[in-house]
């Protein structure tokens, strides 16, 4: 269980559902500035495992204010590490010809 401010989160994925509006905002945001690639999920993995991993007595308010507000080469930065270290093979499949 997940207690931020005084709501009570039965799970990370309950979390994700109530900030889930402020994702939206967010990934609208960036889509209006060319990041036509980025996805509600993205920006959530990125604060996630960039942000939120290492932070302590996060409220609510923190939560959004980070996903609103967090500059865009936040996103660029993370996304560019992702893809570095994306393990990339070569489609060889006959089939698709």
């Amino acid at each position: 269980m997940f207690v931020i401010d005084t709501i009570k989160f039965s799970s990370i994925k309950e979390l994700y559902q109530r900030v889930e509006p402020a994702l939206l905002c967010k990934t609208d945001e960036l889509k209006r500035k060319g990041y036509k690639f980025i996805k509600k999920e993205d920006v959530w993995n990125a604060l996630k495992n960039n942000k939120w991993n290492s932070a302590q007595n996060l409220s609510l308010h923190d939560i959004v204010d980070d996903i609103l507000n967090t500059p865009d080469e936040f996103f660029t930065n993370y996304f560019q590490t992702v893809f570095k270290n994306l393990k990339r093979d070569i489609n060889l499949e006959e089939n698709i010809l």
